[in-house]
């Protein structure tokens, strides 16, 4: 229980109350930032560690901060603004003394029950007789019905704990997670900057890893002496996180590796690269530890969530479903219908050699609903398309259920076939094996666009363009921005990021169109026709009736603002029919 200000936040109850008792109502999350607030000790807690650790693995606009903090001043009468403060440099406070108290409720400690033998010695001699007598064959103060149960319970566990190996391990125990040590990258950069370089790339390596969701984190102790330090940090961890960081002519340099911590046998190596001078130096150190971060958890995720056992087909080659998946991602990195249907044809080969291979099904299931989202597949193709993929993803989370490929399929398939709500908890959970995902913060954008979220959306998409990986799904969260600036009426601020967008891939020709009715709309009407009539190379026949996405389980919101994009497109020169 703490009190402040007159209020009692009882953390047991989940429940506010006020002076007189009487709970006031909070929604969860406006409840658990009081909570952060109360116990913060006075701290000015910033924005993003308010946003974390509410919303965690979500990723939301100030707008819900924000709206957070408004209910909460209104359930605590702080109209003037005197208990939730907005501190100078950014952030809030709770001003305000928070005292802890003991939680009322019946056998609270240090309370003394009544003894029974006052109340034997209080009753008659009639009825002290009625009172049973302990039965002489009573064992350590138990029964003989007591001490059979207890000898039975003791005979069950025994005999599980016999056959949990020959059933299952988990069955019994519950596995702790395996351990990460982060050890301290080594500043190689002979570069004045490097080693505060090398020690913020430290701390957010840690920090990402310390979200995902299946293993524990052993943050490294950077104050080492004779290196004894860093050993304990490593001496009881699984896996160890090592690296260098190098500064060159051109570029930052960020190398690092898993190591199984028992054997020293290397599991995966990265090296990404950023341009020294072209970006600041927080961008550079959230891409550098995103391009290292993305591929080091994805193979954390393979270790820990191998494939589902089965025996290989004759003729498949091992590894050869890896190599498949790999050439098919390289062929769609600048997406077009030609590369698109490459990569399908590859997938299918491949599957045709190994048909019970799960990875190559989800990877094909995977890739046709990208297909179905940019509108390659007839509609009769799509039915069928859409039918097989929900069988082989079905499938696929009863074998694979925290598998990062499995998770993002899926969330494509929710997301594909509209269910908007539902894609945005899968992608999420994607996200808790891999915090750097920009395929997974592209497809929650996505739907928190359908959903009428155009500020969380935009949140989303530009912090996936702040990690910049995977690079083939760069043009995705490109044209997700432009388009939710473009619904938002910011035309302007559309442009850069549609023009981005093309320039590594033109997709179906929607972004075409997008980009015409943020020319047409700022004015620039000669740019607004010559991209309408790019547009409609890429997709003959375009008219105002088939030009929007399908709006099944949109908002009311959404399906407003692409109503004006859409008037914007045919003023453009978008055929009305």
């Amino acid at each position: 229980m703490l009190r402040f200000a007159g209020f009692e936040l009882d953390q047991q109850r989940v429940e506010l109350r006020g002076a007189d008792g009487t709970p006031i109502k909070l929604r969860p999350k406006a409840f658990e930032m009081l909570r952060l607030f109360a116990t913060s000790g006075g701290r000015v807690l910033s924005k993003q560690e308010l946003m974390e650790a509410v919303w965690p693995n979500v990723h939301v606009g100030e707008d819900s901060l924000f709206q957070c903090i408004r209910e909460l001043r209104t359930a605590l009468g702080d109209e003037r603004r005197q208990l939730i403060k907005l501190a100078s440099g950014g952030g809030y406070l709770l001003a305000a003394e928070v005292v802890a108290a003991p939680a009322a409720g019946p056998g609270q400690a240090g309370e003394e029950g009544p003894d029974p033998t006052d109340e034997i010695e209080s009753l008659s001699p009639a009825e002290l007789a009625a009172v049973p007598a302990r039965s002489p064959r009573a064992m350590f103060g138990l029964s003989r019905q007591a001490i059979v149960g207890a000898v039975a319970g003791l005979c069950l566990v025994m005999g599980l704990a016999v056959a949990a190996p020959v059933l299952k391990p988990d069955l019994l125990f519950k596995r702790t997670p395996p351990r990460l040590a982060v050890v301290p990258i080594v500043d190689d950069s002979n570069d004045p900057r490097g080693a505060a370089m090398a020690a913020e790339v430290t701390a957010r390596l840690t920090d990402g890893f310390a979200k995902v969701q299946n293993i524990s984190v052993v943050a490294p102790r950077l104050a080492v002496t004779g290196g004894e330090s860093a050993a304990a940090s490593t001496a009881s961890s699984d896996y160890e996180l090592r690296g260098e960081l190098q500064h060159g002519d051109q570029s930052w340099t960020l190398r690092a590796r898993i190591i199984k911590a028992a054997t020293g046998e290397v599991q995966s190596v990265v090296a990404a690269s950023v341009a020294a001078e072209e970006l600041d130096a927080q961008l550079a150190q959230s891409r550098l530890v995103a391009g290292v971060g993305h591929v080091l958890a994805r193979r954390l995720n393979e270790i820990l969530e191998p494939s589902a056992a089965r025996a290989r087909t004759p003729g498949a080659s091992a590894g050869g479903d890896k190599v498949a998946v790999d050439q098919a991602l390289a062929s769609i990195n600048q997406t077009t219908r030609e590369r698109f249907g490459a990569a399908q044809a590859m997938l299918q080969k491949a599957l045709t050699d190994d048909p019970d291979n799960v990875d190559l099904a989800v990877a094909l299931a995977s890739l046709q609903m990208r297909g179905i989202q940019m509108v390659w597949f007839s509609p009769e193709e799509a039915v069928a398309v859409e039918a097989k993929a929900n069988a082989t993803l079905e499938q696929a989370l009863r074998l694979k259920p925290n598998s990062i490929p499995v998770l993002e399929a899926h969330c494509r398939f929710l997301s594909a076939t509209n269910h908007f709500v539902e894609s945005l908890v899968t992608c999420a959970k994607a996200l808790s094996f891999d915090p750097w995902n920009g395929a997974a913060l592209y497809l929650i954008g996505l739907g928190q666009v359908y959903l009428g979220r155009f500020h969380d959306a935009l949140a989303t998409f530009q912090q996936a363009d702040r990690y910049d990986t995977p690079p083939a799904s760069r043009w995705t969260w490109l044209l997700g921005a432009g388009m939710t600036y473009v619904l938002m009426g910011r035309d302007e601020e559309a442009l850069p990021w549609l023009q981005r967008s093309i320039a590594i891939t033109p997709g179906t020709g929607r972004s075409h169109f997008l980009l015409a009715a943020a020319y047409q709309r700022t004015g620039r009407f000669e740019e607004a026709r010559a991209a309408i009539a790019e547009g409609l190379k890429l997709r003959p026949g375009t008219t105002r009736r088939s030009v929007s996405p399908p709006m099944k389980n949109a908002s009311p919101v959404n399906i407003a603002a692409w109503e004006r994009v859409v008037q914007a497109e045919v003023d453009a020169g978008l055929p009305e029919q």
